[in-house]
């Protein structure tokens, strides 16, 4: 490590938390990746803006984590900074209909507030195990909704480190895709969502139903980075590979899961290049058999 000797003394001198040669399996859903060169946890968006200018500076490699639930990294682990913006990166500014969120707020919680106040759109995604940052990032959705549906605008950092504020119509959000996944230099920073008035009552028994519907269909007791493929147009990711007769198919310590072949979990001792085989050949099976091509929803990183 001593070629990180000056930049690890750097995030000393500003105060910036840090670890090296992190796992980032104890970071992620998965429970899945070797560890990082460096493991930066800024608490504030000054310590942010710092620790990601310091990285352009010494010209190191960034990936941004949120919570980890989408991520598979590789089991040789990541040969640069990851920044993981977390609790410290929280807040949550209500202005009536308009919720304005800091991009490591956990989604969950977001959608709880809203409901409590009375505050109807985000039900959809109360069950979506992520961070509002990661949710803009790939325009997350459940049961019809999407984040696009109410995002009003997202505030970032781009890659020189200005903040920017770019309104939803300008941020490119299609199926699992925006305009941040095209630019992943860019670092999101918060979130404002536009809500509609409701019967506090009632969104929060649609979230309630939404989260009971989750637990008896998704594999939630075993490590997954959650649906593994993306929807292909026309059908469900999930009912083609049980049609290929792939429940509970494995290879090392990666399996499809038994409960939702949309999964594939971790039952144990899973690699990175487990989950990856596995994925390959559910892909190729599939083709095979249906026509339908399936696409990887997870993100990998290498």
């Amino acid at each position: 490590m001593e070629q990180w000797k000056d930049f690890t003394e750097a995030l000393r001198k500003r105060a910036i938390p840090f670890a090296v040669q992190e796992p980032l399996s104890r970071h992620t859903s998965f429970r899945i990746g070797g560890p990082a060169a460096v493991f930066c946890e800024p608490r504030t968006k000054e310590q942010l803006k710092q620790a990601l200018s310091l990285c352009r500076a010494a010209g190191r490699r960034v990936y941004l984590l949120g919570r980890g639930t989408n991520i598979l990294f590789a089991d040789e682990g990541f040969d640069g900074v990851v920044v993981h913006i977390g609790e410290g990166l929280s807040a949550i500014e209500q202005n009536g209909a308009f919720l304005t969120v800091q991009a490591g707020a956990q989604l969950a919680r977001v959608c709880a507030q809203a409901g409590m106040e009375g505050y109807s759109g985000l039900e959809f995604a109360f069950g979506i195990p992520g961070c509002v940052g990661g949710a803009v990032y790939m325009n997350a959705g459940a049961y019809g909704g999407e984040i696009r549906d109410v995002l009003a605008s997202a505030t970032f950092l781009d890659e020189t480190g200005t903040e920017r504020t770019l309104q939803a119509a300008e941020l490119a959000m299609g199926y699992r895709t925006s305009i941040f996944e095209q630019n992943p230099q860019w670092c999101i920073l918060s979130a404002t969502f536009a809500l509609k008035r409701g019967d506090s009552a009632e969104i929060r028994a649609r979230m309630a139903d939404y989260a009971r519907r989750r637990t008896e269909k998704q594999p939630l007791n075993m490590p997954s980075a959650g649906s593994t493929f993306k929807r292909p147009e026309g059908a469900y990711a999930g009912a083609l590979i049980e049609q290929c007769g792939l429940r509970g198919c494995a290879i090392g310590g990666a399996q499809v899961s038994e409960k939702h072949c949309g999964f594939i979990v971790n039952r144990g001792g899973a690699t990175c290049e487990d989950v990856l085989s596995l994925a390959d050949v559910v892909c190729k099976i599939v083709t095979e058999q249906t026509g339908y091509r399936l696409e990887k929803e997870i993100r990998v990183v290498k």
